[in-house]
């Protein structure tokens, strides 16, 4: 795998850093900016709704520009709205760095995607999309928790600072390091690939990863009070269970990494059903406390496993689409990292309880399922061979 492609996944995990440092640090936004903790919250939400419009916007508008110049500028904005961020005294202006941000981090996880997946070569798409997705799961390993101590040492800027500073290196690496757009190279055609990202198909694949994904961040986003008013842990004890989620989640990218590229029905026929039965497990034991601590170190391996798997093939069926297939993966990802979470606090909202979320990833799954895992899991699959198109 050649090196930039780590170089890229870097630069992801500060990014995914970004996305989801907030949730320790809203309290002290809201202070510090005299604002409310609920409207503090709208810049977890704005950044995802950035993320939707931004990642097939970013991929149409840069189509023409040379690869490594789009990485370039997408990685300069989104270090330069973190550097206003950490200054400013303003809520408005942080809530507008927030929108610019997550636009420039989509354009930069699309044009990504389509990068790593063309250097790796045809029969390693998978493996590249699992370094990129690996850094947003070390971002809730490592990034987050990170975040949250430099903002209880010296304040929530301070992880701002931090981000931007990691995102530094990754530029000059690009730089380096991804290779110039030979002369004479085709002008990717638009039309032509928006045409191949209408196929029935590739649209199921890609409806079936939000579903997955919105599973896995329903409960992902209210894991500390499950935690705590079901399983009965102290508040000690939540950093632990985040950080078992996220090496969950690193491991599921793993595996789907090796396995996603040559056998990719085998991960999701047994991988769909297994993600069912443990998010309806979890619910029925979530106040067992070891075996609520097992299943979100279970859960997060199967939940990314399934779903990196499932990204890995929206790329192989819009192979037609190259430059633009990694923008409609990224806006399934985050179309599911957006509804989740609004399910999930609707359920709680409505008195269901802290439980309820899990009840809501499980119907998530099963609805996938239902949709399009087990139908599709019937018949031969060109994956198998994945140095050919999948047809649609």
């Amino acid at each position: 795998m050649p090196i930039v492609i780590y170089i890229l996944g870097l630069a992801v995990f500060a990014q995914g850093t970004s996305e989801f440092m907030l949730a320790g640090l809203i309290p002290d936004i809201a202070a510090d900016l005299r604002v409310s903790v609920p409207a503090a919250g709208t810049l977890t939400s704005t950044f995802a709704a950035g993320m939707i419009v931004g990642a097939p916007l970013m991929a149409v508008l840069s189509l023409r520009w040379p690869r490594r110049s789009a990485l370039l500028v997408f990685l300069t904005v989104f270090v330069a709205v973190h550097v206003v961020g950490a200054v400013t005294g303003s809520f408005g202006i942080l809530l507008a760095t927030r929108v610019v941000g997550a636009v420039a981090n989509a354009g930069f996880l699309a044009v990504g995607l389509a990068t790593a997946t063309g250097l790796a070569g045809p029969h390693a798409k998978g493996r590249a999309a699992a370094v990129l997705l690996g850094g947003v799961t070390l971002a809730c390993v490592a990034g987050v928790p990170v975040g949250a101590v430099l903002g209880n040492l010296w304040g929530w800027r301070s992880a701002y600072w931090a981000v931007a500073a990691v995102s530094v290196p990754a530029a000059l690496a690009i730089l380096r390091s991804v290779p110039p757009t030979p002369p004479g190279t085709p002008v990717p055609d638009a039309r032509r690939e928006l045409r191949a990202l209408r196929r029935p198909r590739l649209a199921v694949t890609l409806l079936l990863a939000a579903l997955v994904n919105g599973a896995t961040f329903c409960t992902f986003t209210y894991l500390a009070p499950l935690v705590t008013e079901v399983s009965g842990y102290g508040r000690a004890w939540v950093p632990a269970l985040l950080a078992a989620f996220g090496l969950g989640s690193f491991a599921g990218v793993t595996v789907a990494g090796r396995l996603s590229d040559s056998r990719p029905m085998p991960v999701l026929v047994a991988g769909g059903p297994a993600l069912l039965a443990g998010w309806l497990l979890f619910a029925a034991t979530a106040a067992i406390a070891p075996v609520a601590f097992l299943l979100v170190l279970v859960q997060g391996t199967l939940s990314f496993a399934v779903g990196a798997t499932l990204i890995t093939l929206v790329l192989y069926r819009a192979a037609d689409a190259p430059s633009l297939g990694g923008s409609f993966a990224t806006v399934a990802l985050n179309v599911g990292a957006a509804i989740g979470p609004l399910l999930g606090g609707a359920a709680i909202g409505a008195g269901l309880g802290y439980r309820s979320p899990l009840w809501v990833s499980a119907l998530l799954v099963a609805l996938a399922l239902t949709v399009g895992l087990a139908p599709t899991a019937r018949g031969r699959d060109r994956t198998d061979d994945p140095g050919q198109p999948i047809p649609s």
